[in-house]
C-alpha cells in the first residue's frame, strides 16, 4: 500500500452543512448504491479539570496523515462491498458545536455499511496522526487524547 492518495482528507476549519449535503447529493446518480451512512464528528464543549473547552485546534503531520487515511480506507475496501468511501477530516479551529470529522460510506446493501463506518472511524482515531489543541474559554489549553 505504497500508493500516493490522489485528493486532501483534510478541511481547513469545520466542515459545513452544505459540504456535506452536496458530498451526498453526488451520490445520487450512482444506482447501484441501495446504502450510505455517514459518521459526523463534533465538537463537545468538554469541561476538563473545571474549564470548558471552547474550541478544538487540529493538525496534522499532513503527507503521513493522508497515507495513514489512504492505507485505512484501502483496507476497509478490501474488507467489506463497498462501492464508495469518503474521509474528511478539519485542520486548524473547529468550535464547539462544528463538524470535524465526516466519513461517508456507500453500498449495495444496507448492512455492511454500518460495519464499515464503525470500522473506519474506531481505525481513524487509532491509526491516523491527527492532533487536537483543546482551547477552554479562557484560552489555555491541553493536548486531546484520544478516547
Amino acid at each position: 500500500m505504497s500508493d500516493k492518495p490522489k485528493k486532501s482528507s483534510f478541511i481547513q476549519g469545520q466542515i459545513t452543512s452544505e459540504f456535506i449535503g452536496n458530498s451526498i447529493a453526488k451520490h445520487q446518480s450512482k444506482t447501484a448504491i441501495g446504502a450510505h451512512n455517514i459518521f459526523l464528528g463534533q465538537v463537545r464543549a468538554d469541561v476538563i479539570d473545571g474549564k470548558t473547552v471552547a474550541a478544538i485546534e487540529y493538525t496534522a503531520y499532513e503527507e503521513m496523515a493522508e497515507q495513514s487515511l489512504y492505507e485505512i480506507r484501502e483496507s476497509a475496501f478490501a474488507k467489506y462491498d463497498l462501492t464508495c468511501l469518503h474521509i474528511y477530516h478539519s485542520l486548524g479551529l473547529v468550535k464547539t458545536g462544528e463538524i470535524c470529522l465526516f466519513v461517508f460510506v456507500s453500498a449495495p446493501r444496507r448492512k455492511v455499511v454500518y460495519e464499515a463506518l464503525e470500522f473506519l472511524v474506531e481505525a481513524i482515531k487509532e491509526k491516523a496522526p491527527v492532533f487536537g489543541k483543546e482551547i477552554f474559554e479562557d484560552e489555555s489549553y491541553t493536548w486531546k487524547k484520544n478516547t
